[in-house]
């Protein structure tokens, strides 16, 4: 499990059918202390997250087991949103739009 911050949406006019109807944004993965960490990546949505949510993403095989018992191409999917993070370094609150 991952945490990120939505920083934005994707539309595709063109996509396999078994992306259709499902939503792609852009996430920028962080680090649970909140700092941001390397590159952004492209993540299916299944919790009705938006940009400037924090929100919990899995990645890897993981990231298709929302979807079963359908076959969806996908490295990564968001499965929270994120309200309050408790860290050895502190707590701290998401940000909110």
């Amino acid at each position: 499990m991952n945490i990120g911050r939505v920083i934005g949406n994707i539309w595709a006019t063109r996509k396999t059918e078994t992306l259709s109807g499902k939503r792609m944004l852009f996430v920028q993965p962080m680090t649970f202390s909140g700092k941001d960490i390397g590159g952004k990546i492209v993540a299916l949505d299944t919790v009705d997250s938006g940009v400037g949510d924090t929100v919990l993403y899995v990645s890897s095989t993981e990231a298709t087991i929302p979807f079963k018992p359908e076959l969806i191409p996908t490295d990564a999917t968001i499965v929270g949103i994120v309200d309050r993070v408790d860290h050895e370094s502190g707590t701290w609150k998401p940000k909110t739009n």
